[in-house]
């Protein structure tokens, strides 16, 4: 974007409307207590949670059309529900169903994004969690383990069998629906029953148990075709470029959260007659946190409102908010688990919570470092001279 046509980046009334209704929800039905507790269990992700979020509240739907009975709106509103469910560190699939598999979806005007609007179904894009969105790298490809195999007796002919590996895939075990791009001449991306035969899920360990992960094989299960070579390409290289912004956007959220929990303790624990936070050495430390995230807040709110006006811009500012807002929820929830104290490296703390989900969210859709090496070659920065004494 020029400078003549720089979007406000301010949030406006609606947006704040929404979040203030999503906070209140997480407040509510996800509290620190209930978190802790639910990655103690056998099924970390909140099912029920999550469906009120997407049906009753809509977030599920904000990104499709009115036509498949979403509502219409852009990635500035998506934005917020991504800050307000990584502010909470929300157990639900958001941003793998309401982002990614619904932004793969979006152009081929499929049958399944009325089930993703309403939130009676869920969908998950079958792809590496750490994968980097190749519309920011010109010329990768979006190679998949996943292959054709003969069809079986008796299958429709607009079903095809798809057998392959792929490992470390974001949401898949809470999904009705898996969105599997698959090899092939040309390039496919196919729906797949998570129940069907043939479909298995091995749950991973994460590092942000809040974010489950699972091994999906594929043995011959049989797949709808949803769209076939340079429209599947796009679709899925636009998803994963939306999910490293909405991502980005959580980060802030993280942030923001940390840092306001840390500046509300420091200022009632007391050492020596005096609150800690009055310690200059404690409010250089949470003022290097505070530019941290207003520089992150205003990458995020750019990238959301380059994607949501499709501008050219987009890959700059994908790479731009997922580099910054990745180093500074690393760095607010660092900082928020050590002036915490002794309790802040507690279980029984949310400050552990807070950077699980920020060091997992650092290294999927890739790194700050490799982001930022993406961001140098768009902008065209000039390579490091070569050191090696030649």
């Amino acid at each position: 974007m020029s400078a003549q046509t720089m979007p406000d980046l301010r949030y406006s009334q609606a947006e704040e409307d929404l979040r203030a209704a999503v906070r209140e929800l997480l407040a509510d039905r996800a509290p620190w207590p209930a978190i802790l507790a639910l990655i103690e269990s056998s099924e970390p992700t909140d099912g029920a949670l999550w469906r009120t979020l997407a049906g009753d509240v809509g977030a599920a739907g904000l990104l499709i059309g009115e036509q498949h009975g979403g509502a219409g709106a852009s990635f500035r509103e998506a934005a917020v529900v991504a800050e307000e469910t990584g502010r909470a560190v929300a157990p639900v699939p958001y941003l793998e169903s309401a982002v990614l598999a619904t932004v793969a979806l979006l152009d081929s005007g499929d049958q399944l994004l009325a089930g993703l609007a309403s939130g009676a179904v869920t969908a998950a894009l079958a792809i590496e969690f750490a994968r980097m969105p190749p519309a920011s790298r010109p010329g990768a490809a979006l190679a998949s383990a996943v292959r054709f195999v003969p069809a079986a007796p008796g299958d429709p002919g607009d079903r095809v069998r798809l057998s392959g590996t792929v490992a470390g895939v974001a949401g898949a075990l809470l999904a009705d629906v898996l969105l599997v791009p698959a090899d092939g001449v040309p390039f496919g991306l196919y729906a797949v029953d998570s129940h069907a035969p043939g479909v298995s899920l091995a749950p991973v360990v994460s590092l942000d148990a809040t974010r489950p992960l699972a091994d999906l094989t594929l043995d011959g299960a049989p797949a709808r075709l949803i769209a076939l070579g340079e429209p599947a390409a796009h679709a899925v290289a636009a998803a994963l470029t939306a999910g490293a912004a909405m991502l980005a956007c959580e980060q802030l959220g993280v942030a923001e959260r940390c840092l306001e929990m840390t500046v509300a303790y420091v200022k009632e624990r007391r050492q020596f007659a005096r609150p800690v936070g009055s310690f200059q050495a404690l409010k250089h430390r949470l003022a290097d946190v505070w530019v941290a995230v207003t520089q992150a807040r205003a990458a995020a709110r750019y990238a959301a409102a380059c994607l949501a006006e499709a501008d050219p811009d987009t890959p700059v500012a994908v790479a731009l908010a997922k580099a910054a807002c990745g180093e500074a929820a690393v760095h607010a929830a660092q900082e928020c688990v050590q002036l915490h104290g002794g309790i802040g490296f507690t279980w029984e703390h949310p400050a552990h919570l807070l950077l699980k989900r920020a060091k997992s969210g650092a290294m999927a859709f890739g790194t700050p470092d490799r982001h930022r090496a993406v961001l140098a070659g768009l902008v065209g920065l000039p390579q490091a001279p070569d050191s090696s004494g030649d």
